[in-house]
C-alpha cells in the first residue's frame, strides 16, 4: 500500500468513526485533534484516542483497557493481535469504557 492509499483509507476510517461515535454516543465529546487524531471523551472524563500511524501503516487505538493496532487487510482494518474488525473492536472497547452498550456502524 502506498502512503497516499494509506492516508486516504485511514482518513476515511477516522471520519467514519467520528460520525459513528457522534450518532451512537451523543453524551461523548468527539473531537478531531490535528491531522489524523480522533479523541473521544466519555461522560466520566475518561478518553479514547484513535489515530493513524503512517510509518506502520496502521490505525492505533488507545483506550482505558489498553493499546490496539489495526492494519488494512485489503478489505477491512483488522486488529494485528486477534484479527477483530476495527468498528467491532472499538464498539467493544467503548462499551467497556463507558459502562453502556456502544454499537458503532460505518
Amino acid at each position: 500500500m502506498t502512503e497516499s492509499e494509506f492516508e486516504t483509507l485511514a482518513g476515511d476510517a477516522l471520519a467514519a468513526l467520528e460520525r459513528a461515535f457522534e450518532a451512537a454516543v451523543p453524551d461523548a465529546d468527539v473531537q478531531t485533534k490535528g491531522s489524523g487524531v480522533l479523541e473521544i471523551e466519555f461522560e466520566d472524563g475518561s478518553k479514547m484516542v484513535i489515530n493513524r500511524h503512517g510509518a506502520a501503516r496502521e490505525i492505533w487505538v488507545a483506550a482505558k483497557s489498553g493499546g490496539f493496532h489495526f492494519r488494512y487487510d485489503g478489505n477491512q482494518w483488522r486488529d494485528t493481535r486477534d484479527g477483530a474488525e476495527l468498528f467491532a473492536a472499538v464498539s467493544r472497547l467503548a462499551s467497556l469504557q463507558s459502562g453502556a452498550p456502544v454499537v458503532l456502524t460505518c
